[in-house]
Parts: C-alpha cells; sequence; structure tokens
C-alpha cells in the first residue's frame, strides 16, 4: 500500500477556554447538579464569516467581523473546541428534561432544502424548538432558488422575516451566494462540497466516547465526497491522523488535500488500502457509495467499491479500540454489513442525535448568543 498524499506535522494539544455551563434559567453553574449560583453570563458573541472572494470552494478564511458557518474551517481552533465544549453542556440541559432555557424565543428560522433529508430537518427543526424558536420549512418546489427566483434576492427576502438561515442544496456556490446577500446568519446544512454540521457533530460524538479528538486515528472508507472534504477542513484546524481509503478515481477534492496538508496541522493519508487504513484506528466511518444526484452510478460503483465495505473483517483489523461511525442513512450490506452497524462498538446513533446538539450551538455562536 502505498498512500498518495501524506503530511505530518506534530500533534499539540494547547489548552484551550471553555463557555461557562448555564442553567435553564440563564445562569451559569460549574456543573449540572441542580444547584446554581447566579452570576452574570458571559458566553463570547464571536462571530465568522468565510471569504467570498475566491472561486475555490477549498478556499476559506477566519474572520473576526463574521456571521455564517459555510465551512468548518471558517471557525479557529479555540472557537471549535468551545464550541463542541459548550455543546456538551446544552444537551446535558436538554436531556435533563429543563425547558426553560430558551435563547431563541421571539426568533424564527428559514430552512431551504433544495435536497430533502430526514436528519437535517428534524435536528434543525427541533433544536430550535426547543430553545425556544420557530423553523420554517421551505422545500424544493416552495422556492425553486436559482430557477424561479434568483439566489440573492431570496437571500435578501428570506432576511428581511427570519433571524437566521439553514440551506441545504446542491451547488456550493449557492451556499456562497445565500451568505453573500443575506444580511442575517447562513448556515451550511450540506452541499455537494462540504457537510460542516455533520462533521462538527461527529467531533462531539468522537469527543464523548475516546475522550478527545486531537491526536486520534479517523478513517474514513469509501467515496471521497462531501463528508470528507469536511474532515479535511477539520484537520487543517485541529491535530489528528485523517486517513480516506477510496478506489482509485474517487479520491476528494486536490485542492482540500493539498489545504490540509499546507496547513501543518495534521497527518494527512489518501489511500487506496482500506485494510491497511484501518490499523490502529480510534474510528472508522463510512458513508453510501453513491450519494444524491448520483444513484443512476449506484451499480457501476458497487463494482468499483468491491474490497471497501466495512465488514466485521475490516474491524477485527482495526482493533478492539475502534468505534464504527456513519453519517446515514446507510445501505446496509453495500457500505456496511448489519453486523457492524449493529455491534456494541458502533455510535451511530449518538452520532445522529448530536447532529442536534452541535447544531444548537452553532446557531447559537453565529447568532451571537
Amino acid at each position: 500500500m502505498a498512500a498518495i498524499f501524506c503530511n505530518l506535522s506534530s500533534l499539540r494539544s494547547p489548552d484551550s477556554p471553555s463557555f461557562s455551563s448555564l442553567s435553564s434559567s440563564g445562569i451559569q453553574s460549574s456543573r449540572f447538579s441542580g444547584v446554581f449560583s447566579p452570576s452574570p453570563i458571559t458566553f463570547p458573541a464571536i462571530r465568522r464569516r468565510v471569504s467570498c472572494q475566491s472561486t475555490s470552494p477549498a478556499t476559506s478564511s477566519v474572520n473576526a467581523n463574521a456571521k455564517d458557518f459555510l465551512h468548518i474551517s471558517d471557525f479557529d481552533k479555540s472557537t471549535i473546541l468551545n464550541v463542541l465544549d459548550r455543546a456538551k453542556e446544552v444537551k446535558a440541559l436538554i436531556k435533563s428534561g429543563e425547558r426553560t432555557y430558551l435563547p431563541f424565543k421571539g426568533k424564527t428560522m428559514a430552512m431551504i432544502f433544495a435536497k430533502p433529508s430526514m436528519r437535517t430537518r428534524v435536528s434543525f427543526e427541533t433544536g430550535f424548538y426547543l430553545l425556544g424558536g420557530h423553523a420554517i420549512y421551505l422545500g424544493p418546489d416552495d422556492i425553486q432558488m436559482g430557477k424561479r427566483e434568483e439566489t440573492r434576492d431570496v437571500a435578501r427576502v428570506l432576511s428581511r422575516y427570519n433571524d437566521v438561515i439553514m440551506a441545504r442544496v446542491f451547488a456550493h456556490q449557492d451556499i456562497l451566494d445565500l451568505a453573500k446577500y443575506a444580511t442575517v446568519p447562513v448556515i451550511n446544512g450540506l452541499t455537494d462540497y462540504n457537510h460542516p454540521c455533520q462533521i462538527m457533530a461527529d467531533a462531539l460524538t468522537i469527543v464523548e466516547h475516546v475522550g478527545q479528538l486531537e491526536g486520534t486515528k479517523v478513517v474514513y472508507i469509501g467515496d471521497g465526497n462531501n463528508i470528507v472534504h469536511s474532515w479535511l477542513l477539520l484537520a487543517s484546524v485541529i491535530p489528528f491522523h485523517f486517513v480516506c481509503a477510496c478506489p482509485k478515481g474517487f479520491e476528494p477534492d486536490q485542492e482540500t488535500v493539498k489545504k490540509a496538508q499546507n496547513a501543518g496541522v495534521s497527518k494527512i493519508e489518501i489511500t487506496n488500502d482500506p485494510k491497511e487504513a484501518v490499523k490502529g484506528a480510534d474510528v472508522v466511518y463510512s458513508d453510501v457509495w453513491a450519494s444524491m444526484g448520483q444513484k443512476e452510478e449506484a451499480a457501476q460503483r458497487r463494482r468499483v467499491f468491491q474490497g471497501f465495505q466495512v465488514d466485521e473483517e475490516l474491524m477485527k483489523i482495526a482493533g478492539q479500540k475502534a468505534y464504527f461511525m456513519h453519517c446515514l442513512p446507510a445501505e446496509r450490506g453495500v457500505e456496511v454489513t448489519d453486523g457492524v452497524i449493529e455491534a456494541p462498538n458502533s455510535i451511530v446513533w449518538d452520532q445522529a442525535e448530536n447532529r442536534m446538539h452541535a447544531q444548537n450551538v452553532i446557531m447559537l455562536h453565529v447568532m451571537g448568543l
């Protein structure tokens, strides 16, 4: 096995600040123990926006005046770690049954869905509701963005009605245009290029089960798709070992690989040998071989991807400590066996739940709450 790309730097773990815990009534506490000592909340209202000057989807920069979440690398390391810390706290509060912490009270979110989705819709809509807000679903036939009405016009109009916009679209340029013309925060719910909210949920899940993200080995098996691009962008900010094992011709975007390598933060490997890739993995990650919009290629992809199924044998090579993750929906018996996804070391359902908790704090962050 020969890696196509490889970059290694020292894995460093500087201390980062954490958000203060909060009670349901909007006061701080050191833990969710039911005993609270009132004091002012001091959550920093940092806002970040991606630079839209470049036509390359792989190019994003951290901007102190930003308001949007379009790529995971829009956030710097301390912000990402703080969002994950706060997500754990808000998750604990929600799961405790407390329902008086309502930072989104009186606020509305427009949810644009050019691509349908169960997890994205339910996690955003439920999360926004549980924290006091009202979410409006706009399906493919409600707007027909870019066809019936120009994206810039949609962005301006929705900004007049809503406090935040979430969009799940095909073309990455659509999310960039929404953010460019909207006057409220825009959150990327998925594009063909990347899926930053999913990877924030994945990072939260890894922190919960492994203990930390920094220094872990995450091995992705399958197509070098939008999930891989977001993992690579995260690896350009947080130090860990990321491996993508995919068939020849299905590697991730070269510019995005180079961005992750040139950042000098993580060890990055792109390989065509899944068995070698998974050795010593903390996490083995899979996704469908044919994403939405590629279903006509499904039969051909199944032939090409033979040998890239995550089965019990591959997990045995990974080792007993390895967890299995999948962003769902899964095609059982195709990219993953039923036995692997149902095994005790599968953390797929925690991962799915954490979409809501990670996204809640992403929304809090970009809205300055």
